[in-house]
């Protein structure tokens, strides 16, 4: 076994949530369940108008890779992570974050003068969030960040799609999928959000050219990627670029594909406050799953069941209790 179970690169962020009704999504002219990238002024905006409600807002580190492996290092499964904050409180918090919860990061002596990036993450009744984000610091990250022996001790690397924004990071992307080929490391690639592939179609097919072994989804982001109306197509489509792949299907639970056989898992029926951090859990878990020798018919099973306990609690992922618990229950270790 490797030292880590995963290495990932991509933006750190700090997470504000906030619950908001539809009304008020529309009359701040936020588009619902997408990630839409933001300035510093247009975030100060958005929260100026909800000054009212911050009394009841959440904040947590957040960040889709860094999301994900915390949760697979809270498991009990260590990771690393490749990023960039400034030299500034939310960088403190941010760093503190992953160090508790296990994971290991090369930012002691590189932090830089600037602001650390930051996610207003608004929440309907529905559950459904809305992300508005301010890479801060985070734009600028790039193929200095990536670790080339970090990447060689991992099992898997794990690149988040929304380093297809950024032409650095997407650089830091595309070095660190090459380094983890040159290393025989497996490469997983997250689609992240229906608008890094509709917009950014150029870039996610340079991350996954040549083929990856893992693509992690939503349905959404499956029929965008395949330009169809049918699951049955997307599902042909991915086929062409990754050699096992997982589309969630939110209540539905997830498909998973594991290279010979296309297996359905149900969801557990949830009482969902928040979907904020869902897929991440699912990416998270599964690469959990996946480090202990589990098959991808099981750890999907898992992914699907710490999925769907997040999103019954606001914040973005569980604390280490409730992830060992999750753990405990499936595993029975």
């Amino acid at each position: 076994m490797k030292p880590y179970a995963a290495y990932a690169v991509g933006a750190a962020l700090v997470d504000t949530e906030i619950q908001v009704t539809d009304e008020v999504l529309a009359a701040i002219n936020v588009e619902k369940g997408m990630m839409t990238l933001v300035d510093e002024a247009r975030q100060a905006e958005i929260i100026g108008h909800l000054s009212n409600d911050l009394i009841r807002a959440r904040h947590a580190s957040g960040g889709s890779a860094g999301n994900s492996m915390i949760a697979t290092a809270l498991m009990g499964a260590p990771t690393y992570m490749s990023c960039k904050v400034a030299n500034d409180s939310d960088g403190n918090i941010y760093l503190a974050d992953l160090e508790q919860s296990g994971v290991t990061h090369g930012l002691n002596d590189q932090r830089q003068e600037g602001v650390t990036g930051k996610c207003v993450v608004l929440i309907t009744p529905d559950a459904e969030r809305s992300l508005n984000t301010h890479l801060g610091i985070s734009e600028s990250l790039s193929t200095d960040e990536v670790d080339e022996e970090a990447i060689r001790n991992s099992e898997w690397v794990y690149l988040e799609g929304y380093l297809v924004t950024s032409p650095t990071g997407h650089a830091a992307a595309l070095k660190t999928k090459a380094l983890a080929e040159q290393h025989n490391v497996r490469t997983a690639v997250s689609f992240s959000d229906p608008g890094m592939v509709k917009f950014f179609r150029d870039n996610m097919t340079a991350m996954v050219e040549g083929g990856v072994e893992l693509v992690f989804c939503n349905e959404a982001e499956a029929l965008e990627w395949g330009q169809c109306a049918s699951l049955d197509a997307a599902v042909d489509a991915i086929k062409k670029v990754a050699r096992r792949f997982v589309i969630t299907l939110s209540g539905k639970g997830a498909l998973t594909w594991d290279g010979r056989t296309l297996h359905q898992v149900a969801a557990r029926s949830v009482t969902a406050v928040n979907t904020n951090g869902a897929g991440d859990m699912f990416a998270g878990a599964f690469l959990y799953a996946l480090s202990r020798g589990e098959s991808d018919l099981r750890a999907t099973e898992f992914a699907t069941l710490a999925a769907g306990e997040v999103v019954k609690y606001f914040g973005p992922r569980l604390d280490q209790d409730a992830c060992l618990t999750l753990r405990h229950q499936f595993f029975g270790d």
